[in-house]
């Protein structure tokens, strides 16, 4: 199943770019479109296997690699992708992406094909049971009317219950939605119409949206929420030593991988990753990291060894 890994996700996206662009490249070219469209750590998943030739989709002459494949290469779904795509039609977050005429005609398209697994065959021990509720029609509505807003970089007008249990309500500029694999929840990073001159990004869960109106108003300013993202956290990285066996690189990037964060390599399988996080991620980092396993060592910063430390001596105690 590792073929899926690859085909669906940005690593595939990348390398389909790469492969059907046409003009010859150096290392130096591929490594910086590798930079601008993959992961912080995609180059050191990418550039020795396309060095080696151990992905043999390149010929090489001197500095510069030729992809084998044509610009028009296309390629129909097997039976065994159709099975996959029709899984994930079955998975009620993939209907926040889609208008009914989308997922119809999805569904058209796959016809009477059998997924290859349904949602009910998996079991989450280590999340939480409260999430939200993908199949509620305001909640379909609120989603769906954020994903339009981002598009169109209209400001919404937002009717929230926040955690205190106040009602508030604000226009923001909708930058980019999230997914907590821990919570079961989708949270949106917007940015306040108020106070142009103290920009910050704000974290609003969309579970706690009671009404969600996109106006006919851009925010009249740019908005970098990256910058902003960047600006909120702390100065010092979260540290972790990554040792490579069983797999643990791969799945720490996977584990890890709504973070922003930079890895390099020390040894042949040895790994530091740094963490960059805010005190809002601060907890869902923390149980992350403890639920991981012991592939992964806490080398700092201090204040999260110090909340690690409190955390295992209270489950000592229990």
């Amino acid at each position: 199943m590792e073929f899926f890994s690859e085909i669906y996700n940005c690593y595939y996206q990348l390398l389909r770019h790469l492969l059907t662009g046409g003009d010859a490249m150096t290392i130096q070219d591929i490594r910086e479109q590798i930079s601008r469209e993959g992961f912080g750590e995609s180059l050191l998943s990418i550039i020795p296997k396309i060095e080696s030739g151990e992905w043999n989709l390149f010929e090489r002459d001197g500095d510069l690699y030729y992809s084998k494949i044509s610009s028009d290469f296309a390629l129909p779904l097997s039976h065994l992708q159709k099975s996959y795509l029709k899984a994930l039609l079955s998975d009620p977050r993939t209907g926040l992406f889609l208008d009914p005429d989308q997922a119809a005609s999805l569904h058209t398209l796959l016809g009477d094909t059998i997924p290859l697994w349904k949602p009910g065959q998996f079991f989450y021990f280590d999340r939480f049971t409260q999430g939200d509720d993908y199949s509620d029609e305001k909640y379909r509505h609120n989603f769906r009317t954020l994903l339009h807003a981002m598009k169109t970089k209209h400001l919404v007008d937002i009717d929230y219950n926040s955690p205190r249990g106040n009602r508030v309500h604000h226009h923001y500029l909708p930058c980019r939605l999230e997914y907590s694999i821990k919570n079961d929840k989708f949270r949106l990073f917007a940015v306040g119409k108020n106070r142009p001159d103290r920009q910050r990004a704000e974290i609003l869960n969309v579970g706690r949206m009671q009404d969600v109106t996109e106006l006919d108003e851009a925010l009249g300013h740019p908005v970098d929420i990256n910058a902003l993202i960047r600006k909120s956290y702390y100065k010092e990285p979260l540290r972790l030593r990554i040792i490579n066996r069983r797999n643990a690189l791969e799945r720490a990037m996977l584990h890890f991988a709504n973070y922003e964060k930079n890895t390099t390599k020390i040894d042949e399988d040895t790994y530091e990753c740094l963490i960059y996080y805010n005190q809002k991620m601060e907890t869902e980092l923390l149980i992350e990291v403890m639920s991981f396993g012991p592939m992964i060592t806490v080398l700092g910063n201090e204040r999260f060894l110090s909340q690690l430390k409190s955390r295992l001596q209270k489950q000592r105690c229990l």
